[in-house]
């Protein structure tokens, strides 16, 4: 598999150290050290292959790390704190990412056994050990950014070749759980949907159960399996993940945009902020924008 990832390295090589778009349909790249402030953040379902160095995630109660010898599959929408490391021998953090398509993913599994309504809910996110065959078909597709011409017509069957290989995998029941309708995961993706769509208002788990179909109880665990957090956890760090990108955007006080995400109480607003990112809110934006400014 060496020789396979020595040449992703280096059809990856100009990427920066922020997302960097391909020009192939929701794939992007990253390198070298990323300011840890834009790590913590919302992800979106992903296919996330290392290519150099080493990362973790940490999703609620739980933290993966993953490195060129395995790839980390999320199939929901998850608020997540990460970090990167240079590989041992100094080479920088390269990675490379593939945003999952529910449609596509269904598309595929047409003639395929449909999942188990009554299953259990597992957990949304996991790592998995990376395999030629799935190396094989990121060459491919990375290949293509040296042909644009032909993106239009082959990225779609490499995009659907890798979401085959993580399917033929451990995990593969999370992206068929999220592209049946009836399942208890994508029961949770739609209430993962209305918190996001939804975070400044109050949170009434009763309405979320009955979004998704289930039981008060039933949602709760299913929920927690699925995030590793509680629904409240998951709206308190969506509401704190979106009040610092106020904050570092200029916000005129931490006051007016506790209020601005929902909080009723600028004291606990604090607490909170300083419990998630390790300092208060103005400590942390006066930290975030001197490393801005090295940049």
């Amino acid at each position: 598999m060496e020789t396979q990832l020595t040449e992703l390295r280096a059809l990856a090589a100009h990427a920066e150290n922020r997302r960097t778009e391909t020009g192939i349909p929701r794939v992007a790249m990253v390198q070298g050290k990323i300011p840890e402030h834009e790590l913590a953040a919302v992800y979106d379902p992903m296919v996330n292959l290392i290519l150099q160095g080493s990362k973790s995630m940490t999703i609620g109660e739980r933290t993966l790390h993953y490195d060129p010898a395995s790839y980390f599959v999320m199939s929901i929408d998850l608020p997540a704190v990460g970090s990167i490391h240079a590989a041992s021998t100094g080479e920088p953090y390269l990675a490379v990412s593939l945003t999952i398509d529910p449609q596509v993913v269904a598309s595929m599994l047409a003639d395929a056994p449909p999942p188990d309504p009554a299953a259990e809910v597992r957990c949304g996110f996991s790592v998995a050990s990376v395999t030629p065959a799935m190396l094989d078909a990121w060459v491919r597709m990375l290949r293509l950014m040296k042909s644009p011409a032909d993106i239009p017509v082959l990225a779609p069957a490499y995009e659907r070749e890798i979401l085959y290989r993580v399917l033929q995998g451990p995990h593969g029941w999370m992206l068929r759980d999220i592209a049946a309708p009836d399942t208890a995961l994508s029961r949770v993706r739609l209430a993962i949907q209305w918190i996001r769509n939804n975070f400044r208002d109050q949170l009434r788990v009763e309405r979320l159960a009955e979004m998704a179909a289930m039981s008060v109880s039933a949602f709760h665990r299913h929920f927690k399996a699925a995030t590793a957090m509680s629904p409240l956890q998951f709206q308190k760090q969506i509401r704190l993940l979106q009040a610092r990108t106020l904050l570092i955007g200029g916000a005129p006080t931490a006051s007016s945009v506790a209020f601005d995400v929902g909080y009723e109480s600028a004291s606990q607003f604090s607490r909170e902020y300083s419990r998630f990112f390790g300092l208060p809110p103005a400590s942390d934006v006066l930290a975030v924008q001197r490393h801005i400014g090295r940049r």
